[in-house]
């Protein structure tokens, strides 16, 4: 799971591989593969290296590739 903030400042959690899409408006949208949709405060680019890290973690990615994937 990854934490992120909504924009009243609650935290909210949501697990990476639900994920659909990230659209980077004044605010952060993420769609969830099951439709539903969170503003957050993250932006797109730091949600991003949340999501790598988390499936490194699991081992869903290398642990070996740099941060260069994300620039």
């Amino acid at each position: 799971m990854i934490a992120l903030t909504r924009l009243n400042g609650s935290e909210l959690w949501l697990s990476p591989l639900l994920i659909e899409s990230m659209e980077h408006t004044p605010d952060t949208v993420i769609t969830l593969t099951n439709g539903h949709k969170y503003v957050v405060r993250e932006s797109t680019r730091e949600i991003a290296q949340q999501v790598v890290q988390f499936y490194r973690s699991i081992g869903l990615a290398a642990a070996a590739a740099g941060k260069e994937e994300l620039e």
